[in-house]
């Protein structure tokens, strides 16, 4: 197995927050991810390389060995399973609450419901645990639609403020889980090139708890 280390971070607002932990860990890209079309990016260390990815994506780089460690979001981690990861770090960045929702003032139905989601897996575990038949029906954006065109009865999806919910007459209804972002690494990566990873994760956990500390300030 090669020493090099490869890091699959997730594009968009969780890739904008992992990059301050990670040069907190001591690693820094070596040109602006954000001005850049390239996926694969070289990092002040030699024997280091970013992979920029989709966020669903992120598990199984990860899982399959193309990355060794990962940064994804729990509700990625709960929808793909974590079969073959290690989830050492909690990295308490992207903060936000994967709930079902509905129609604001109308009672869900305690029998069947039509749920429409893109995490389908969560959807399905979760309302075979509540003893609620359901019909989950598979969509990949603008969930909110689905209630107000008859689609779906309820939604599950990450609720951050609430507010898309509100404006389109919605409201919030169960938690299922807490979401943060994590950090995963691969088993076998875990093993055959602990000496690299250990000190890394050491790095990252310092820079979690120096957050918590600034921010609780």
């Amino acid at each position: 197995m090669s020493k090099q280390l490869i890091l699959a971070l997730s594009k968009g607002r969780i890739l904008d927050e992992t990059l301050p932990l990670l040069a907190d860990a001591g690693i820094t890209p070596a040109e602006d991810l954000g001005s850049s079309r390239k996926l694969l990016f070289d990092t002040n260390l030699p024997d280091v390389k970013l992979v920029v990815i989709r966020a669903t994506d992120v598990p199984t780089y990860v899982q399959l060995g193309a990355a060794d460690v990962g940064v994804a979001g729990k509700d990625v981690l709960l929808e793909h399973g974590a079969e073959g990861l290690y989830e050492p770090l909690d990295l308490d960045i992207a903060r936000c609450k994967l709930m079902t929702a509905g129609i604001s003032g109308a009672a869900p139905s305690q029998a069947r419901r039509r749920v429409a989601t893109k995490f389908v897996d969560v959807a399905r575990r979760y309302y075979a645990q509540q003893g609620v038949q359901a019909e989950v029906i598979k969509l990949y954006g603008a969930m909110e639609l689905a209630p107000l065109m008859n689609l779906a009865d309820e939604i599950v999806d990450i609720v951050d403020t609430g507010n898309t919910l509100r404006a389109n007459g919605m409201e919030p209804r169960e938690l299922i889980a807490s979401i943060s972002t994590r950090l995963v690494v691969n088993k076998a990566a875990m093993t055959m090139k602990h000496d690299r990873l250990k000190p890394l994760i050491a790095r990252l956990s310092e820079a979690v708890a120096s957050r918590r500390e600034t921010q609780g300030a």
